[in-house]
């Protein structure tokens, strides 16, 4: 009920069903006019037909006026619906209900208060009842005084009679439109669904390719696993005759007093011992498998002095080994595999008969950082990513043996240690850096 109202606009007596239709179109016309939207339209107009068609059939007649007023600041649209029957007796067990109903003796209150802001009904016994419906006014709509609603209601009172068949048609001409909308609705929800059905469909087939690809990829990497062990034990056989020739040599040059042979002997069976801990490394690698790859003390230093003596240098290249080389508690073999890498490829890729290579290390909190640093050609900035995807090359003159996996596995084994590799290179030179764990 409203605390303030500026004055009435329109009453209608309610005697028949015409009188209701000329109730909603009331409704409709005046929360047009105070610009709510259509949706709220349709809900305070319904809610005002629910109470009339109450008082018809229960009463047989009463009244509904529409008003403007205020309340707690706020400016409502109020239709006051009056008969003068019994009253209703349980009109508190009413308006407890919570499912709207389309048929059923007492549901169209309960379906009336859904639908405003404010409800409020008083009823007493065989005194009538009051129903006072309320529809708040957009804040946005300009201010409405009493020479505006003067107008409006000069405007119904002077308004052609409603005529039943075009009112009724016009009603359900918005009910049609309502109906198409929901109707493409559907349709449209039906589309949803027959792609999410298609999509769960493609994901059936994208998962069993998946296990396909798994247990070919099993059996690809047991073969590559027996591969790795065949051909590891078959390398140290020979390994082992080479020691052997390798001992017995030295045994006669030390024979002949030939001091200098023997040395070179010495050299030679440290390079076969070299050899057969490499070919360990790798025969643990494929029986174990990258997960379960043991941890040992490995000193940097002396795994990159191994490296340079196991690797081609021509004659005009040199590695500087820096002072600053830590002690890691890591798999030596992923290690061995990137700084050969990236030595091997600094060396091939250099385009003059002399430069110089050189190794740096510093630690930046839990990750150490190890620099390869050249004064060859350099890498074009545009190539600085495309060089780390698999089976990407340069294509430099004079290299044909690229196969463009080597940076792909260092960015894969550093990726799994939690690091990561880049390359920076402005002109000549370039410096290959990547990141490894402390710990």
């Amino acid at each position: 009920m409203l605390k303030y109202v500026h004055q009435n606009i329109v009453k209608i007596s309610l005697v028949n069903e015409l009188d209701i239709v000329l109730a909603y179109k009331r409704a409709k016309q005046l929360t047009q006019l105070t610009g709510m939207a259509i949706p709220t339209q349709t809900k305070f107009a319904t809610a005002v037909s629910e109470i009339c068609r109450n008082v018809l059939e229960h009463v047989g007649e009463g009244t509904i006026k529409f008003s403007i007023g205020e309340l707690e600041r706020s400016m409502y649209i109020e239709a006051l619906i009056i008969d003068f029957g019994r009253g209703i007796p349980n009109v508190e067990e009413i308006l407890k209900r919570n499912v709207i109903a389309t048929t059923g003796k007492g549901w169209g209150i309960a379906n009336a208060k859904k639908l405003v802001d404010h409800f409020t009904i008083q009823s007493e016994n065989n005194k009538g009842t009051k129903v006072y419906l309320l529809k708040k006014i957009p804040a946005n709509h300009p201010p409405i005084n009493k020479t505006i609603v003067q107008g409006w209601n000069e405007y119904f009172s002077h308004e052609m009679s409603i005529s039943p068949y075009e009112e009724i048609k016009q009603q359900n001409i918005q009910i049609l439109e309502v109906m198409e909308a929901l109707q493409i609705k559907q349709m449209q929800t039906e589309h949803q669904m027959d792609e999410i059905k298609a999509l769960h469909e493609n994901v059936t087939a994208l998962l069993k390719e998946r296990e396909e690809a798994n247990l070919l990829l099993q059996k690809m990497n047991k073969e590559l696993e027996d591969f790795a062990y065949t051909v590891s034990h078959d390398l140290k056989a020979p390994l082992r005759n080479i020691e052997g020739i390798t001992r017995l040599l030295k045994k006669f040059a030390l024979s002949t007093g030939d001091e200098q042979v023997s040395l070179q002997f010495d050299m030679l069976s440290e390079q076969v011992q070299r050899m057969e801990k490499l070919i360990t490394g790798i025969l643990s690698y494929a029986k174990s498998g990258r997960q379960n790859l043991e941890q040992t003390s490995v000193n940097v230093a002396t795994l990159l002095h191994e490296i340079k003596d196991t690797i081609m240098i021509p004659e005009g290249i040199s590695i500087h080994i820096g002072q600053d080389m830590p002690m890691l508690h890591t798999e030596e073999i992923y290690l061995r595999q990137i700084f050969t890498n990236l030595l091997e490829n600094a060396i091939k890729y250099h385009d003059k008969t002399e430069g110089n290579i050189s190794i740096s290390s510093q630690q930046k909190g839990s990750f150490f950082e190890f620099a390869v640093k050249d004064d060859g050609p350099g890498i074009d900035e545009e190539h600085h990513e495309k060089i780390f995807k698999m089976y990407y090359s340069l294509h430099t003159s004079g290299v044909k043996d690229s196969t463009g996996l080597g940076l792909s596995i260092i960015k894969k084994i550093t990726s799994e240690k939690g690091g990561k590799v880049w390359v920076e290179s402005k002109g000549r030179g370039s410096t290959f850096i990547f990141t490894w764990p402390a710990e």
